[in-house]
């Protein structure tokens, strides 16, 4: 299989040379485990792709991610115009195996944001990276620091430095640690000597694909976001689409399941890092009833300093609520109930009657039916009346 075009090694007419080696060194003191260098060109059929991409619909629900946008983010001088050479950085944070607890029903948050948001980690790390790296070369070294919502598309860059390569869930595989890592880019206007891309790929496997809970990975490479419970359980701001909310299951933030199935998460190395440890339970495994009944200020108190807040109050509770319809059983009733009857969000009040017409049962009838005349907005006496059609 080729690589794409803008993998491509672009050799360099003038390089720093023997630099890469204890640039790496460097990196790996600063608390970023990985690093490769490539060039500032542009990625070469990149925007192409990126325009099929939005046309097909995979970009829904990012109305900021417009074809002008996705042309503007394949060609690095436009971030950075005294930009030479990329330096494509990670953070690696696969802590090993973690099981969650079964005293109460609890839900799921992506490993990513068990602890600090990796935001804040990545650029705390690069500006300290890049402030030895000037003292290093004894020179100004100009630097753009790209983390996540910068117009580059940072696992291009990681891929064409060699860092690792696209598996098919669209995630970049590194060699020794899976797809589990965070990727940085720090954009510098000194030539460095860039690296081969790796010519690897996942061959024949499609576990990824065949074990997305809601198909999302519509081909090899390809996710569709508004399918994506990470979208859904982060980006969407209302309702969850029905026919979406069993595949849900217990993740109320983000979704790990296609990087958990993976074989290469077998081969990756345990890294202890402790801004990606869990703070505490809460923090990697929420208890379900908890989240409904948080207030906006122990919402920001638990979650300070976390990428979860992005999803903010609501909908971490809505999310909750479809989790605990989802594996909560009988004994989720009286909290479902209480959240359909009390809570101050109609969005979580109406995710709490679809909860209680999924879990199903005499008690959960009742309560439908003793909540319907309680509600006066449209919405929740909608998701009332599709519960109790279900029963």
């Amino acid at each position: 299989m080729n690589s794409p075009a803008f993998l491509r090694f672009h050799p360099s007419t003038r390089s720093t040379n023997g630099l890469n080696s204890r640039l790496k060194s460097l990196a790996i003191e600063h608390g970023l485990g990985v690093a490769a260098v490539t060039s500032a060109n542009e990625f070469d059929g990149l925007a192409e792709i990126l325009d099929r991409h939005i046309d097909a619909g995979h970009t829904e629900g990012f109305d900021w991610f417009t074809h002008d946008r996705a042309h503007f983010s394949t060609n690095p001088v436009n971030l950075h115009p005294t930009a030479r050479s990329i330096i494509s950085l990670g953070i690696p944070y696969w802590s090993g195996p973690a099981e969650k607890p079964t005293d109460v029903p609890r839900g799921r948050i992506s490993r990513y944001a068990w602890n600090a948001d990796y935001h804040n980690v990545l650029k705390v790390r690069m500006k300290q990276f890049h402030t030895n790296l000037v003292r290093e070369l004894g020179r100004t070294i100009e630097a753009r620091f790209l983390v996540d919502t910068a117009r580059i598309v940072d696992r291009a860059a990681a891929a064409r430095a060699g860092l690792g390569w696209y598996g098919k869930h669209s995630c970049l595989i590194v060699p020794g640690h899976g797809s589990w890592v965070m990727l940085g880019n720090l954009l510098v206007d000194i030539e460095l000597e860039p690296e081969p891309s790796l010519e690897r790929n996942c061959g024949r496997c499609s576990i990824c694909i065949d074990r997305c809970p809601t198909g999302a990975i519509v081909a090899p490479y390809v996710v569709s976001a508004p399918l994506c419970l990470s979208y859904q359980t982060i980006e969407q701001r209302g309702a969850i689409p029905i026919e979406l909310r069993c595949r849900l299951g217990d993740w109320v933030f983000g979704c790990d399941v296609c990087q958990d199935v993976c074989p290469y998460t077998g081969a990756a190395s345990i890294v202890d890092d402790p801004d990606f440890r869990p703070a505490n339970l809460d923090r990697a495994f929420p208890g379900l009833e908890w989240l409904l009944n948080m207030t906006e200020a122990e919402f920001r108190s638990v979650f300070r300093g976390s990428a979860v807040l992005r999803t903010k109050r609501s909908g971490l509770a809505r999310n909750a609520a479809v989790a605990l319809g989802n594996i909560g059983g009988e004994g989720a009733v009286p909290a479902l109930t209480k959240t359909l009857n009390e809570h101050d969000l109609e969005l979580v009040r109406s995710h709490a009657a679809w909860a209680l017409g999924n879990i199903g049962g005499r008690a959960a009838k009742r309560a439908l039916e003793g909540a319907t005349a309680k509600q006066t907005l449209s919405i929740v006496r909608h998701e009332i009346r599709m519960a109790l059609e279900r029963q």
